[in-house]
């Protein structure tokens, strides 16, 4: 997979079309990943513990990532990554303008 933790993305379809935000959580075996504030889903909770309250919590569900694209630092806009290689060392590159990605 070319997105990685803590990539800034841009979810390009689904009801949260446009938005942005940070990876939390990359999935490599189903494909997915979690962003921050994108795709929330309300999740019923029991107290477990006594004093622990229950209670309706939202949650950042995974979505397939073939439905966001990393946001370049550079130019701004939602891109496809590409590779170089540098000191035989694999580096992630913007396709639009070529900047080096973290």
């Amino acid at each position: 997979m070319k997105i990685k933790k803590g990539d800034t993305v841009q979810v390009l379809s689904g009801n949260d079309k446009g938005k942005t935000g940070e990876v939390l959580e990359v999935m490599p075996k189903s494909e997915k990943v979690i962003v921050k504030g994108v795709n929330i889903r309300k999740k019923h909770v029991k107290p477990r513990k006594q004093g622990e309250e229950g209670g309706i919590i939202p949650i950042e569900c995974a979505i397939p990532n073939g439905k966001v694209n990393v946001v370049c630092s550079k130019c701004g806009k939602a891109t496809k990554i590409g590779y170089i290689i540098e000191n035989d060392k694999k580096v992630r590159v913007c396709k639009k303008c070529g900047a080096k990605l973290k």
